[in-house]
């Protein structure tokens, strides 16, 4: 396992962070439509954790502020609430991606993000007989004769088990098969399941090398984060870490990004990536 090397973060970045992450009180938001611009933003963001994952959350967003704790009970927590709401909401419009592709942690997708993961965890569909576990493709292959289904209905039309249903689930989230099309409360909580690829057609049939995907993660990341660290993109996300060395290179290459010190990157300024092109162009 890939560990970040202890570092602190400069204040300026965590106050870069402040504004991308809308860790501040003026910022914070309120409603499904700034949810949405959000994810737009970043690209990525979690939905219910608190500022220990060190990533962008519905949650933290709704707090405004760095601190973001979430409680024991979240049921009796205004924020905790809001969050859950909103984030219901944004999942039953449909604009963004929603589902647990992150370390089974739930995360909003932006539409431009969405061939990168593919990419990166999804599989084609001629090859998911060799990659799906046997009640995933069960489940799979139910979901694409009804095209949309609650869990109860689901667990009773494949005969799978509860806990077994969950897990199989899981996996179809994670690559990329199947997400959350509505949450319903009456007359009990339930998810209503459908395909990734119903919802978003166009972006899951976009093609892309795994080599491309993760050099795009990276700048999606850095462009988020304002600075990384030693390991941190590797750890995040599971890469080698010549994975993550070569798309932070390619990212310096560019001119996007400024290597500081050995795996330590930061976001070069608007002006200077600007001029950096500008310099490669006159140089052909």
């Amino acid at each position: 396992m890939v560990k970040i090397i202890a570092m602190v973060l400069p204040e300026e970045y965590e106050q870069y962070r402040d504004r991308k992450w809308r860790r501040e009180e003026s910022l914070k938001v309120e409603t499904a439509e700034d949810v949405e611009a959000m994810v737009e933003d970043l690209g990525m963001c979690l939905g219910m954790t608190d500022e220990r994952k060190l990533m962008p959350s519905v949650y933290i967003a709704v707090c405004g502020r760095r601190d973001a704790h979430m409680p024991r009970n979240v049921q009796k927590d205004f924020e905790a609430s809001r969050a859950w709401v909103l984030k219901d909401e944004v999942v039953a419009r449909g604009k963004i991606y929603y589902g647990k592709v992150y370390k089974g942690h739930s995360m909003f997708l932006a539409p431009r993000m969405i061939p990168v993961f593919n990419a990166i965890w999804g599989c084609p569909k001629k090859g998911e007989a060799g990659v799906l576990s046997k009640n995933a493709v069960t489940v799979l292959k139910v979901l694409r004769k009804e095209w949309e289904m609650a869990t109860a209905d689901l667990r009773e039309a494949t005969g799978l088990p509860r806990a077994e249903l969950t897990k199989a689930v899981d996996e179809l989230q994670k690559r990329m098969k199947v997400v959350p099309q509505e949450v319903v409360y009456i007359p009990k909580f339930t998810y209503i399941w459908t395909l990734a690829e119903a919802r978003f057609p166009k972006e899951l049939s976009k093609k892309m090398t795994r080599e491309d995907a993760v050099r795009e993660l990276a700048r999606c990341y850095l462009e988020m984060c304002g600075m990384t660290l030693l390991g941190e993109l590797s750890s995040k996300f599971g890469f080698y870490r010549w994975e993550s060395g070569k798309a932070n290179h390619e990212l310096v290459d560019e001119g996007v990004a400024e290597r500081i010190e050995t795996g330590v990157y930061r976001l070069k300024s608007t002006t200077e990536t600007q001029r950096h092109r500008e310099s490669k162009k006159y140089k052909r």
